[in-house]
């Protein structure tokens, strides 16, 4: 499947670029592919590909694409295709790709690619990719639903299947998802067929768990990953702080680091195991150090290994435990040379005191915190700079924890409607000059980032957006060092 677009990690546009071998090579081990594969699993696996590449293209531009590739290799790679049939539809491709009324699928920043030309230009457009989908559009059908979409048209049902799977899974490893896609259009196959189709399903999906649940939690971390390896460690340091608050910074980070590795080795990987067999190695370690210092890590042990990472991922935040008063570290901690974690280590400790703060506003203070720390220490008196700033920065931390911590409170122990009742008498007491229009629209704007980010698994960088709106000035004085 790699071969066949030319990928090591599925960053090339179409598959149709040239590469430092030549064009014949290309052009031979695509045909190569397509002739051992057949068309329709040719077809699938472009779908596949390109669904994931453009996880965020509507169907019908995803279904251009595809055609447009089935048709260029179904006509190049017969006996008797002239030598650069392949290399001039290639060339076609990238042309089409900039074309502004093009149906293809395009990715943000492609105009940048387009003013070049040639080779440089494919380069360009192969490694554009579009962010991690934060908001799933994947609804999985009812048996009778996908039954009748099945038998209506067979090849129809399965290609969209295959697009809305794998665009909103794009993040897990390719071969999971294939792995995947193929189970599930096998068990439609098999039970909208069957004689007794309801007991066929049960089976069936009862089988298919475990694999769901991998490309569940695999696109679920792996999406967390491409946003940079320090920011992962950092969000899964937090995870397990506000999960596991009786477990200190230095029991955290070696599972950390552990877990990171797994993820730089299987995210992007071409081997059909990888992210099992090494996740259930992660995983005896995460529980070896943690079941003996919460009882619902125990629990979630004694499942499946994919059930256990789930399991732990889906746990709410513990309870807050009683730990000592938290200070801030002095200049000399903070500006030290060299790999220096002390931001990173004292927001670790905020989320284990503050356990009912999300993870997204955490996330948020940590990186204003680096802010605040790094213009300090570039400064030409560090530990002057950060003196003069400790008792206001400590100050904007204690409210914005507050602001948050009430707010996600009492979004997760009201009914939504009564949430905005009270939301409205207290924002009206805490903002009372503000018209009528503008506390609506202030009510509106807090409900909005409750009921997005106050959740387990919120997504990160719309939250951040939001809490940057919602959350506004945290001081009295003129410029507040939060931002």
């Amino acid at each position: 499947l790699a071969n066949l677009f030319g990928l090591q990690s599925e960053s090339r546009t179409y598959g149709l670029h040239e590469r430092s071998e030549g064009k014949p090579y290309q052009r031979d081990r695509v045909c190569q592919e397509y002739k051992m594969m057949g068309k329709d699993q040719f077809e699938a696996s472009a779908i596949i590909m390109n669904s994931r590449k453009y996880s965020n293209a509507t169907f019908e531009e995803i279904n251009h694409i595809v055609k447009a590739i089935v048709t260029l290799v179904d006509k190049c790679c017969v006996q008797g295709a002239p030598a650069d049939c392949y290399d001039k539809g290639a060339d076609l491709f990238f042309v089409k790709s900039c074309d502004p009324k093009s149906p293809f699928p395009k990715h943000p920043g492609i105009e940048r690619c387009c003013i070049h030309k040639g080779l440089e230009r494919k380069l360009c457009l192969a490694d554009l990719k579009q962010p991690p989908k934060e908001f799933p559009t994947y609804l999985e059908q009812s048996n009778e639903e996908l039954c009748e979409a099945f038998r209506k048209d067979p090849k129809l049902f399965s290609a969209r299947f295959l697009y809305e799977y794998a665009s909103n899974y794009a993040q897990a490893p390719l071969l999971v998802v294939a792995n995947s896609t193929s189970n599930y259009i096998s068990m439609a196959a098999a039970c909208c067929t069957a004689k007794k189709s309801a007991t066929c399903f049960v089976k069936q999906k009862l089988q298919r768990q475990p694999i769901h649940l991998l490309t569940v939690m695999s696109n679920r971390l792996c999406a967390r990953y491409s946003y940079g390896e320090e920011k992962f460690k950092f969000s899964a340091s937090i995870m397990f702080s506000q999960k596991v608050p009786s477990a200190e910074y230095k029991d955290i980070i070696p599972i950390v680091e552990q877990g990171t590795q797994v993820l730089a080795k299987c995210c992007s990987s071409l081997t059909d195991n990888c992210m099992e067999s090494e996740l259930s190695v992660h995983i005896k370690q995460v529980c070896k150090t943690l079941s003996t210092k919460d009882s619902r890590i125990a629990e979630c042990c004694k499942k499946s290994h994919i059930d256990t990472i789930h399991c732990l991922h889906s746990l709410p935040a513990a309870e807050p435990i009683s730990l000592p008063k938290l200070q801030l570290p002095t200049s000399n901690q903070f500006c030290k040379k060299g790999k220096n974690q002390e931001v990173e280590k004292y927001t670790f400790e905020l989320a284990r005191r503050n356990t009912k703060l999300p993870e997204v506003f955490i996330d948020k203070l940590h990186g204003s915190i680096v802010d605040v720390v790094k213009r300090c220490c570039i400064s030409d008196n560090p530990s002057t700079c950060l003196d003069s700033k400790k008792v206001q920065l400590a100050e904007e931390i204690n409210k914005y924890i507050n602001e948050g911590k009430e707010l996600c409170s009492e979004y997760n122990n009201y009914p939504f409607l009564t949430f905005k009742d009270r939301l409205t008498k207290t924002l009206s007491k805490k903002v009372s000059k503000l018209p009528s229009s503008k506390l609506d629209e202030l009510v509106e704007q807090r409900a909005n980032l409750a009921s997005t980010c106050c959740i387990t698994n919120a997504p990160p960088v719309y939250c951040k957006e939001k809490i940057n709106e919602a959350i506004g000035k945290l001081c009295t004085q003129d410029q507040c060092l939060l931002q």
